[in-house]
């Protein structure tokens, strides 16, 4: 009995780290990250480096690299790729310390307004739920999810009642890093 309880531990703590690995291979770096890297036998070269709001860090011996669109081992084979003129063979390794710049605002109406710092993939219900819900003085049915794409900002409204409700489920989407949740005053007439 003893023996299987240990597998069964084993067992679980090996599935949660393939599933924590599993998430931070998906994740797309943003600016506000903190990420470790580091270069195995280089000590010299291991550090905290903060991702500048241009999407850029700065690294010993190759300079600027930008995170722009990129997952963390993405951007450990460029540098180790960079960096292989200086150090062949690098065993390189970059990961996500602190994702502070998976940011999200929510403004109006809610209980809390102001950016929301999530750490994981969020809906527009988890958002407003993190928020504090909604207050009594909302327009439910008029949200606006404001969404940048390039140059583009996208509008896409959002009623609360039909998702609540089990309708227009597709409306809930995923939000972004820089994704703005609007919900304005219910109109009393």
């Amino acid at each position: 009995m003893r023996f299987q309880y240990v597998f069964i531990v084993l067992g679980a703590v090996f599935f949660v780290r393939g599933a924590a690995f599993a998430d931070s291979s998906q994740y797309t770096l943003n600016p506000g990250d903190v990420l470790e890297v580091t270069v195995w036998k280089e000590d010299g070269l291991d550090r905290e480096v903060l991702v500048l709001p241009d999407g850029g860090i700065s690294f010993p011996l190759i300079g600027s690299v930008s995170t722009t669109g990129k997952t963390p081992a993405v951007l450990e084979a460029e540098i180790k790729k960079r960096i292989s003129g200086y150090i062949p063979d690098a065993s390189v390794s970059v990961a996500v310390k602190a994702a502070l710049g998976n940011v999200i605002s929510v403004v109006g109406q809610v209980n809390k307004p102001g950016e929301l710092i999530v750490g994981h993939r969020t809906s527009v219900i988890q958002a407003l739920s993190i928020a504090g819900g909604l207050t009594p003085y909302a327009s439910t049915s008029n949200i606006i999810i404001l969404h940048r794409e390039g140059d583009k900002e996208i509008s896409t409204p959002f009623d609360y009642d039909d998702v609540s409700r089990g309708r227009g489920l597709e409306t809930d989407v995923i939000l972004t890093p820089g994704d703005v949740i609007v919900v304005p005053n219910a109109s009393l007439f």
